[in-house]
Protein backbone atom coordinates (compact mmCIF):
# COMPACT_ATOMS: atom_id res chain seq x y z
CA UNK A 1 0.00 0.00 0.00
CA UNK A 2 1.32 3.48 -1.05
CA UNK A 3 0.26 7.13 0.47
CA UNK A 4 -2.35 8.20 -1.73
CA UNK A 5 -4.73 11.63 -1.27
CA UNK A 6 -8.31 10.62 -1.03
CA UNK A 7 -11.63 12.87 -0.86
CA UNK A 8 -11.27 12.11 3.25
CA UNK A 9 -6.99 13.73 3.13
CA UNK A 10 -4.15 11.47 3.23
CA UNK A 11 -3.85 7.70 3.54
CA UNK A 12 -0.50 6.74 4.71
CA UNK A 13 0.10 2.88 4.95
CA UNK A 14 0.58 1.07 8.11
CA UNK A 15 4.29 0.20 9.75
CA UNK A 16 5.64 -2.62 9.14
CA UNK A 17 5.39 -5.07 11.61
CA UNK A 18 7.94 -5.48 14.17
CA UNK A 19 9.01 -8.68 13.51
CA UNK A 20 8.80 -8.54 9.53
CA UNK A 21 11.23 -10.33 7.59
CA UNK A 22 12.92 -8.82 4.26
CA UNK A 23 12.70 -11.29 1.44
CA UNK A 24 15.18 -14.55 2.25
CA UNK A 25 15.87 -14.85 -1.91
CA UNK A 26 17.06 -11.20 -1.64
CA UNK A 27 21.09 -10.98 -0.92
CA UNK A 28 20.93 -9.21 2.65
CA UNK A 29 24.57 -7.83 2.42
CA UNK A 30 23.28 -6.01 -0.48
CA UNK A 31 20.28 -4.54 1.77
CA UNK A 32 22.86 -3.65 4.43
CA UNK A 33 24.81 -1.66 2.30
CA UNK A 34 22.62 0.42 1.49
CA UNK A 35 22.89 4.43 2.41
CA UNK A 36 20.53 6.57 3.86
CA UNK A 37 21.78 8.96 1.13
CA UNK A 38 20.58 10.48 -2.14
CA UNK A 39 21.15 7.93 -4.93
CA UNK A 40 19.71 5.34 -7.30
CA UNK A 41 18.86 1.81 -6.62
CA UNK A 42 18.38 -1.05 -9.01
CA UNK A 43 16.67 -3.89 -8.60
CA UNK A 44 18.72 -6.94 -10.18
CA UNK A 45 17.92 -10.40 -11.28
CA UNK A 46 19.41 -13.43 -11.27
CA UNK A 47 21.39 -12.82 -14.54
CA UNK A 48 22.60 -9.03 -12.90
CA UNK A 49 20.26 -7.35 -15.33
CA UNK A 50 18.61 -4.34 -13.54
CA UNK A 51 14.99 -4.83 -13.58
CA UNK A 52 14.00 -2.16 -12.00
CA UNK A 53 15.65 1.62 -11.42
CA UNK A 54 14.53 3.97 -8.97
CA UNK A 55 15.98 6.87 -7.32
CA UNK A 56 15.60 8.80 -3.58
CA UNK A 57 17.17 11.42 -1.39
CA UNK A 58 17.04 8.11 1.49
CA UNK A 59 18.20 4.65 -0.34
CA UNK A 60 17.44 2.99 2.37
CA UNK A 61 14.22 4.18 3.37
CA UNK A 62 13.04 4.05 -0.66
CA UNK A 63 14.32 0.38 -0.80
CA UNK A 64 12.46 -0.98 2.33
CA UNK A 65 9.67 0.65 1.54
CA UNK A 66 9.10 -1.17 -2.03
CA UNK A 67 10.31 -4.52 0.25
CA UNK A 68 7.17 -4.12 2.09
CA UNK A 69 4.57 -3.29 -0.95
CA UNK A 70 2.52 -6.24 -1.64
CA UNK A 71 1.22 -4.55 -5.15
CA UNK A 72 5.37 -5.10 -6.02
CA UNK A 73 5.69 -8.72 -5.35
CA UNK A 74 5.98 -9.84 -8.68
CA UNK A 75 9.24 -7.92 -9.31
CA UNK A 76 10.43 -8.74 -5.74
CA UNK A 77 10.04 -12.41 -6.60
CA UNK A 78 12.27 -11.75 -9.39
CA UNK A 79 15.19 -9.70 -7.52
CA UNK A 80 17.97 -11.53 -6.02
CA UNK A 81 20.04 -8.19 -5.15
CA UNK A 82 19.98 -4.55 -4.90
CA UNK A 83 22.52 -2.30 -5.81
CA UNK A 84 22.98 1.42 -5.96
CA UNK A 85 24.47 4.32 -7.14
CA UNK A 86 25.50 7.59 -4.88
CA UNK A 87 24.58 10.78 -5.77
CA UNK A 88 25.31 14.33 -4.10
CA UNK A 89 21.59 15.44 -4.21
CA UNK A 90 18.46 15.07 -5.59
CA UNK A 91 19.20 16.66 -9.07
CA UNK A 92 21.93 13.99 -9.96
CA UNK A 93 19.38 11.26 -8.53
CA UNK A 94 16.60 12.51 -11.23
CA UNK A 95 19.00 12.94 -13.75
CA UNK A 96 20.53 9.49 -13.67
CA UNK A 97 17.36 7.89 -13.40
CA UNK A 98 16.48 9.28 -16.33
CA UNK A 99 19.42 8.59 -18.38
CA UNK A 100 19.75 5.04 -17.04
CA UNK A 101 16.04 4.07 -17.33
CA UNK A 102 16.36 4.55 -20.96
CA UNK A 103 19.41 2.96 -21.50
CA UNK A 104 19.05 -0.12 -19.70
CA UNK A 105 15.00 -0.16 -20.38
CA UNK A 106 14.39 -2.39 -17.70
CA UNK A 107 11.35 -4.33 -16.87
CA UNK A 108 9.21 -3.10 -14.03
CA UNK A 109 9.88 0.73 -15.14
CA UNK A 110 6.91 1.91 -16.98
CA UNK A 111 7.58 5.84 -16.79
CA UNK A 112 10.95 7.82 -18.32
CA UNK A 113 11.57 4.83 -20.42
CA UNK A 114 11.85 6.70 -23.90
CA UNK A 115 12.80 9.76 -25.12
CA UNK A 116 9.44 11.56 -26.33
CA UNK A 117 9.43 13.73 -29.38
CA UNK A 118 9.65 18.04 -28.28
CA UNK A 119 8.68 20.54 -30.68
CA UNK A 120 9.40 23.89 -30.74
CA UNK A 121 7.55 27.04 -32.80
CA UNK A 122 9.74 28.48 -35.63
CA UNK A 123 9.88 31.55 -37.26
CA UNK A 124 12.65 32.01 -40.01
CA UNK A 125 14.36 35.08 -40.75
CA UNK A 126 12.56 37.72 -42.90
CA UNK A 127 9.18 35.57 -42.92
CA UNK A 128 5.86 36.29 -40.46
CA UNK A 129 4.38 32.30 -40.36
CA UNK A 130 5.66 31.14 -37.47
CA UNK A 131 5.20 27.39 -37.33
CA UNK A 132 5.50 23.86 -34.96
CA UNK A 133 8.61 22.12 -35.79
CA UNK A 134 10.45 19.32 -33.87
CA UNK A 135 12.77 20.17 -31.96
CA UNK A 136 15.07 17.04 -32.68
CA UNK A 137 15.18 17.85 -36.29
CA UNK A 138 17.09 21.09 -35.94
CA UNK A 139 20.18 22.52 -34.21
CA UNK A 140 18.39 23.81 -31.18
CA UNK A 141 21.31 25.20 -29.69
CA UNK A 142 22.14 27.12 -32.71
CA UNK A 143 19.43 27.89 -34.74
CA UNK A 144 17.50 31.21 -34.64
CA UNK A 145 13.99 31.92 -34.37
CA UNK A 146 12.81 28.92 -31.98
CA UNK A 147 10.64 29.57 -29.36
CA UNK A 148 9.31 27.71 -26.46
CA UNK A 149 9.78 23.98 -25.99
CA UNK A 150 7.03 21.27 -25.42
CA UNK A 151 6.42 17.99 -24.85
CA UNK A 152 4.27 17.17 -28.06
CA UNK A 153 3.16 18.59 -31.04
CA UNK A 154 -0.55 19.01 -29.37
CA UNK A 155 1.06 21.14 -26.57
CA UNK A 156 2.67 23.70 -29.33
CA UNK A 157 -0.14 23.92 -31.42
CA UNK A 158 -2.05 24.86 -28.52
CA UNK A 159 0.40 27.50 -27.24
CA UNK A 160 0.55 28.75 -30.94
CA UNK A 161 -2.97 29.60 -30.59
CA UNK A 162 -3.38 30.70 -27.42
CA UNK A 163 -0.35 33.13 -28.14
CA UNK A 164 -2.23 34.35 -31.67
CA UNK A 165 -5.83 34.98 -29.28
CA UNK A 166 -3.67 36.51 -26.72
CA UNK A 167 -2.07 39.46 -28.76
CA UNK A 168 -4.53 39.93 -31.34
CA UNK A 169 -2.03 38.56 -34.01
CA UNK A 170 -3.47 37.92 -37.33
CA UNK A 171 -3.71 34.27 -38.24
CA UNK A 172 -3.91 35.00 -41.68
CA UNK A 173 -0.52 36.34 -41.62
CA UNK A 174 0.80 33.55 -39.88
CA UNK A 175 -0.28 30.56 -42.38
CA UNK A 176 -2.78 29.36 -39.59
CA UNK A 177 -5.60 30.69 -41.64
CA UNK A 178 -6.06 31.20 -45.56
CA UNK A 179 -8.05 33.46 -46.39
CA UNK A 180 -9.25 35.84 -49.60
CA UNK A 181 -7.03 38.82 -50.72
CA UNK A 182 -8.50 41.94 -49.42
CA UNK A 183 -10.81 40.23 -47.04
CA UNK A 184 -10.40 40.35 -43.49
CA UNK A 185 -9.73 37.10 -41.47
CA UNK A 186 -12.21 35.47 -39.38
CA UNK A 187 -10.52 36.76 -36.04
CA UNK A 188 -10.86 40.01 -37.62
CA UNK A 189 -14.47 39.86 -37.97
CA UNK A 190 -15.05 38.94 -34.23
CA UNK A 191 -12.52 41.76 -32.73
CA UNK A 192 -9.74 39.11 -32.56
CA UNK A 193 -7.21 40.62 -35.28
CA UNK A 194 -6.14 44.40 -35.26
CA UNK A 195 -6.54 44.09 -39.41
CA UNK A 196 -2.86 43.59 -40.22
CA UNK A 197 -4.75 41.40 -43.14
CA UNK A 198 -7.17 44.19 -44.93
CA UNK A 199 -4.07 46.48 -44.26
CA UNK A 200 -5.41 48.38 -40.88
CA UNK A 201 -2.18 47.22 -38.98
CA UNK A 202 1.16 47.60 -41.30
CA UNK A 203 2.75 44.18 -41.74
CA UNK A 204 6.20 45.65 -40.07
CA UNK A 205 4.23 46.54 -37.27
CA UNK A 206 2.72 43.03 -36.62
CA UNK A 207 6.18 41.09 -37.29
CA UNK A 208 6.99 43.34 -34.20
CA UNK A 209 4.34 42.77 -32.53
CA UNK A 210 4.79 38.65 -33.12
CA UNK A 211 8.33 39.24 -31.64
CA UNK A 212 8.30 40.89 -28.96
CA UNK A 213 5.54 38.01 -28.20
CA UNK A 214 8.00 35.60 -28.39
CA UNK A 215 10.94 37.09 -26.74
CA UNK A 216 9.50 34.89 -23.21
CA UNK A 217 9.43 31.84 -25.01
CA UNK A 218 12.68 31.80 -26.52
CA UNK A 219 14.53 31.33 -23.33
CA UNK A 220 12.93 28.27 -22.71
CA UNK A 221 14.82 26.51 -25.34
CA UNK A 222 18.26 26.73 -24.16
CA UNK A 223 18.79 29.88 -22.81
CA UNK A 224 22.99 29.49 -22.71
CA UNK A 225 25.87 29.76 -25.32
CA UNK A 226 27.67 26.24 -24.38
CA UNK A 227 27.07 23.57 -21.90
CA UNK A 228 27.00 24.37 -18.47
CA UNK A 229 27.70 22.46 -14.97
CA UNK A 230 25.04 22.39 -12.03
CA UNK A 231 26.91 22.49 -8.93
CA UNK A 232 25.68 20.09 -6.42
CA UNK A 233 27.01 19.26 -3.09
CA UNK A 234 26.92 16.88 0.05
CA UNK A 235 28.89 17.53 2.86
CA UNK A 236 32.61 17.81 1.27
CA UNK A 237 31.79 15.77 -1.36
CA UNK A 238 30.36 17.50 -4.32
CA UNK A 239 29.10 17.12 -8.07
CA UNK A 240 28.84 18.88 -11.44
CA UNK A 241 26.12 17.73 -13.84
CA UNK A 242 27.11 18.62 -17.40
CA UNK A 243 23.64 19.87 -19.33
CA UNK A 244 24.11 20.98 -22.45
CA UNK A 245 20.59 21.68 -24.81
CA UNK A 246 18.53 19.91 -22.24
CA UNK A 247 20.47 16.74 -22.13
CA UNK A 248 22.33 15.23 -19.51
CA UNK A 249 25.95 14.61 -20.16
CA UNK A 250 27.18 13.26 -17.10
CA UNK A 251 28.54 14.30 -14.10
CA UNK A 252 32.12 15.17 -12.31
CA UNK A 253 32.56 14.27 -9.25
CA UNK A 254 35.45 15.61 -6.78
CA UNK A 255 38.51 16.93 -9.21
CA UNK A 256 37.48 15.89 -12.29
CA UNK A 257 37.20 18.77 -14.78
CA UNK A 258 36.10 17.85 -18.44
CA UNK A 259 33.95 15.41 -20.02
CA UNK A 260 33.74 13.82 -23.35
CA UNK A 261 30.59 15.83 -25.93
CA UNK A 262 28.70 13.46 -27.93
CA UNK A 263 28.80 13.92 -31.78
CA UNK A 264 25.39 15.00 -31.66
CA UNK A 265 22.53 14.67 -29.30
CA UNK A 266 18.87 15.86 -29.48
CA UNK A 267 16.90 17.55 -26.73
CA UNK A 268 15.71 15.19 -23.57
CA UNK A 269 12.31 16.53 -22.87
CA UNK A 270 12.83 14.92 -19.69
CA UNK A 271 15.68 16.41 -18.66
CA UNK A 272 14.10 19.82 -19.57
CA UNK A 273 10.85 18.94 -17.29
CA UNK A 274 13.38 18.66 -14.10
CA UNK A 275 15.76 21.72 -14.68
CA UNK A 276 13.67 24.21 -16.49
CA UNK A 277 11.43 25.45 -13.81
CA UNK A 278 14.49 25.16 -10.73
CA UNK A 279 17.01 27.40 -13.01
CA UNK A 280 14.64 29.94 -14.42
CA UNK A 281 13.52 30.37 -10.64
CA UNK A 282 17.64 30.81 -9.77
CA UNK A 283 17.30 27.39 -7.17
CA UNK A 284 20.25 25.80 -8.77
CA UNK A 285 23.86 27.11 -8.50
CA UNK A 286 25.87 26.77 -12.16
CA UNK A 287 28.50 27.77 -14.12
CA UNK A 288 29.53 28.09 -17.75
CA UNK A 289 31.98 25.36 -19.16
CA UNK A 290 34.24 26.00 -22.39
CA UNK A 291 34.09 23.67 -25.08
CA UNK A 292 37.35 22.43 -26.10
CA UNK A 293 38.23 20.30 -29.39
CA UNK A 294 40.96 17.90 -30.04
CA UNK A 295 41.73 14.91 -32.17
CA UNK A 296 40.38 13.34 -29.00
CA UNK A 297 37.04 14.46 -29.62
CA UNK A 298 34.97 17.52 -28.43
CA UNK A 299 35.00 18.39 -24.47
CA UNK A 300 33.52 20.43 -21.87
CA UNK A 301 35.68 21.76 -19.08
CA UNK A 302 34.50 22.91 -15.30
CA UNK A 303 36.25 26.24 -14.54
CA UNK A 304 39.33 26.39 -12.41
CA UNK A 305 37.63 28.41 -9.87
CA UNK A 306 35.24 25.14 -9.89
CA UNK A 307 37.64 21.91 -10.25
CA UNK A 308 40.28 23.07 -7.97
CA UNK A 309 38.33 22.94 -4.89
CA UNK A 310 38.93 20.17 -2.55
CA UNK A 311 36.72 17.26 -2.69
CA UNK A 312 36.52 13.93 -1.12
CA UNK A 313 36.11 10.70 -3.89
CA UNK A 314 33.15 9.70 -4.54
CA UNK A 315 31.62 7.98 -1.88
CA UNK A 316 31.60 3.95 -2.27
Amino acid sequence: MRPRVTSVGLILPPPPPENFDFPAHIDGASLAALPARPGVYFFRNQRGDAIYIGKSVNIRSRVQAHLRAAEEMTMLAATRRVDFMQTAGEIGALLLESQLIKRHQPAFNVLLKFSGASFTLYLPQDSHRLRVVDADECDACQADGLYGLFASRSDAEQALHALVRREQLCPAMLGLESTTHGRACFAHQIGRCRGACIGRETGQAHAQRLRLALTALQAAVWPHGGPIGIIEQEGKWRQVHVIDCWSYIGSLPGRRSRIALPARHGIDIDTYKILAKPLAEGRLAYVTCAVTQSRAGRFATIPARISDLAALPSPQ
